[in-house]
């Protein structure tokens, strides 16, 4: 039988390996897996999902990704080519494609003077999934920084969002529209070896915390509020080094979940839902995810 992307087949591949795309290393194939070159590229593969009701997910540089073993029954949209990550600086204004990565843009945007964005050295992913996610540490997190961003909205045509539109709180925005493409991003400018510096110290506090060497991903679930730590409540409730198969909560902070080898994605599931009910019992919170389940 014809599959449904027989005309994109020069960027769509069928039953393509998810685990190497992923900070966890687990899971199973995607359905369909397109590496859209241009936004005609991925208009065209997106009409063609809609078309034949097949539902489809990005994948930015799967630090929040867990897939399932059995795959996903998808199509899964990897944006990486240079179409999706480009930078450009102007002044102190600074746009970025979706696919860069976070840590490329802060070096980038410390060594050109511009001071900000430091704040979030350390956190994994893409542009596109910081956006979405508001993503942050205790230092602050990209929102405030963010200019205007240009989406594919439901109809999937380009749009642009101002400032004035857009809304991030506590790890999440509006931004609700199908897919990010880029934004711009306002910085003040500042010396670049003090913003070098800063990014350095950030950094060093960040290894100190984070396990090391494993694979693993970025945090597995939010905090429950500014002062409520998840990774502390995971570990008042006795679950630090807890082990279920091949995974296991960090010993050096419990909001990290190693993916030991041999280890599958079910194991990972288990000790999420392990950890949700034992939090939930003994201290009333119900921890959310930050992680993704594919």
């Amino acid at each position: 039988m014809q599959h449904p992307f027989e005309e994109f087949r020069d960027f769509v591949t069928v039953g393509h390996p998810l685990s190497p795309l992923v900070w966890f290393r687990l899971g199973g194939p995607a359905a369909y897996f397109a590496k859209p070159r241009s936004i005609d590229d991925l208009r065209g593969v997106l009409k063609r999902a809609r078309d034949a009701s097949i539902p489809f997910k990005l994948l930015g540089g799967g630090s929040n990704v867990l897939v399932r073993d059995e795959g996903v029954e998808a199509l899964v949209i990897h944006m990486e080519s240079p179409f999706f990550s480009d930078v450009t600086v102007d002044e102190n204004r600074i746009t970025a494609g979706a696919a860069v990565p976070l840590t490329a843009l802060i070096s980038q945007t410390a060594r050109a003077g511009l001071a900000g964005l430091e704040i979030l050295t350390g956190i994994p992913g893409t542009v596109g999934g910081a956006l979405r996610g508001n993503a942050g540490s205790r230092q602050g997190a990209i929102g405030p920084f963010v200019n205007s961003v240009t989406v594919l909205d439901a109809g999937y045509e380009v749009q642009v969002r101002e400032r004035d539109d857009l809304s991030f709180v506590d790890r999440e925005s509006n931004l609700d529209e199908p897919v990010i493409l880029s934004t711009v991003l306002e910085l003040s400018r500042e010396d670049p070896e003090s913003v070098v510096r800063r990014m350095r110290r950030i950094w060093i506090v960040k290894k100190e915390n984070q396990p090391y060497g494993h694979q693993s991903s970025g945090c597995v679930f939010k905090n429950p509020s500014p002062d409520v730590s998840a990774g502390a409540l995971v570990d008042q409730a006795g679950l630090k080094g807890t082990r279920h198969g091949g995974a296991e909560v960090s010993d050096r902070h419990a909001n990290f979940i190693i993916a030991h080898p041999g280890a599958k994605a079910a194991d990972v599931l288990h000790l999420i839902d392990q950890i949700q009910q034992r939090v939930w019992q003994q201290f009333g919170y119900e921890l959310e995810l930050q992680l993704q389940i594919w």
